[in-house]
């Protein structure tokens, strides 16, 4: 890996997600070696992936260079790896480009998207967690609405123009509201051909509202915002197969679509070598301490939502969003540097700040405590908040430039096809068509 050797203590974070970039920025100055290690070279930040899928932001709006953070400091360094397993024993971690051993081992890998053992699903359909799967989401998009306009069988016009999305958390939500916008602002105007009423949203929830997690009045607006975008909502409903094709469901609906969107549920990323037993089976997430270490081991943490921290308050372990892991990052710095300095550690106490989800054009829904609200000031709220989050100076400012821009102007401003999907076969024949 090419680390130098040093006395410093060596703190290895594995996963610069918002629990592991957070940690890194606060070790940055600090009397240690630090080495960030990610599959990819860059910070995503994943509540506006929705926008990079859907046409509303570039993508490097919502990416940060990770060689930004250790580039400042001698004892700090980045490297592009893979984490193939670690070994307790020898304190050592092994990836594909050779292996580092450590003193203390932050693991940051957040989660993955959780298909529920749905092998169809997993085989056919789309789901959103990385910059490359919203871009192959926003290509499969607008590649799925050219065919429209050129095919002359009917079903299949119908197929291409059928969205569905599964899992009507926050990223269902989200996405379904920004597609019906697209659909209702972009088709008219960049597809002529096209009439919009033939694009059909359908969103499905297992359970029985939207947005399971926040309140109910909550549920109520937001439902009552996608309505009237046109999103049909599909409430107790779960897919049981998805052949490419078509799409199955445990009740009487069944739906005919080229884009099948999966957004409903994430699971832990845990890494091989760890004892079985600090694993939360169900959730796939490590058992940790309210100081953060894996049960059963005292130099290893975990934090954000690879960690699974049960207090009286959260039985299962706090939500799997961004807040308790920016928390957590923080903290773990501060905790690392007692241990260094021989004092106790502190414990970790989350400061719920509430949940937002916007719905689109001035529709948003906010619960913070016992304040819950929609509507325009809370699409403000949302703004605000995103903006302030989002990482990097020149980021917010483009994001900022390009929401005004798409405000004013009703409009998508990067529905541009720069990379073909060829995620699949029936999509792989789409792209080899000279057209």
């Amino acid at each position: 890996m090419n680390i130098p050797t040093t006395e410093l203590p060596r703190v290895v974070i594995i996963g610069g997600g918002f629990a592991g970039m957070n940690l890194a920025k606060k070790l940055i100055k600090k009397n240690v070696q630090m080495v960030l290690i990610d599959r990819n070279n860059y910070h995503t930040f994943q509540p506006l992936l929705y926008q990079v899928s859907t046409s509303g932001l570039v993508a490097d709006s919502i990416a940060y260079p990770l060689r930004k953070l250790t580039r400042t400091s001698k004892d700090c360094f980045f490297r592009l790896a893979e984490v193939d397993s670690i070994d307790t024993d020898k304190n050592t971690i092994y990836t594909n480009i050779g292996e580092l051993t450590y003193d203390y081992l932050v693991i940051a890998t957040g989660s993955k998207t959780n298909f529920f053992g749905n092998k169809s699903v997993e085989e056919n359909g789309m789901w959103m967690k990385t910059i490359p799967q919203a871009l192959n989401i926003r290509s499969l998009i607008l590649e799925n609405l050219e065919q429209a306009t050129i095919t002359s069988d009917a079903e299949k016009r119908k197929s291409l123009l059928n969205f569905v999305l599964v899992g009507a958390g926050p990223t269902g939500v989200e996405l379904s509201g920004a597609i019906a916008e697209l659909r209702n602002n972009i088709v008219p105007r960049d597809y002529p051909d096209i009439d919009k009423n033939e694009m059909q949203i359908h969103l499905l929830e297992g359970l029985g509202r939207v947005l399971p997690p926040m309140s109910e009045k909550a549920s109520e607006k937001a439902t009552k915002f996608l309505k009237r975008l046109g999103v049909q909502i599909h409430v107790n409903t779960m897919v049981k197969d998805y052949d490419g094709y078509l799409v199955k469901t445990n009740t009487d609906l069944e739906l005919r679509t080229e884009t099948f969107i999966w957004s409903a549920g994430v699971t832990g990323a845990p890494v091989d070598g760890l004892n079985a037993s600090a694993i939360v089976e169900r959730a796939n997430r490590y058992k940790v301490n309210t100081f953060n270490q894996v049960e059963g081991y005292e130099n290893i943490f975990a934090i954000g939502d690879i960690a699974s921290m049960v207090s009286k308050n959260y039985p299962k372990g706090h939500p799997m969003v961004a807040q308790p892991a920016i928390q957590q990052g923080k903290h773990l710095a501060k905790n690392l540097m007692r241990t260094l300095e021989g004092k106790p550690l502190e414990p970790f106490n989350y400061f719920d700040k509430g949940s937002m989800a916007t719905v689109g054009r001035n529709k948003a829904v906010v619960d913070i405590k016992n304040f819950k609200f929609g509507g325009f000031f809370a699409w403000l709220m949302w703004m605000v908040v995103h903006l302030y989050f989002l990482v990097g100076f020149r980021n917010r400012i483009l994001t900022f430039f390009t929401w005004i821009y798409n405000y004013l102007n009703f409009d998508k401003a990067s529905r541009v096809i720069t990379r073909p999907f060829k995620g699949n076969k029936k999509q792989l024949e789409f792209n080899q068509k000279k057209i």
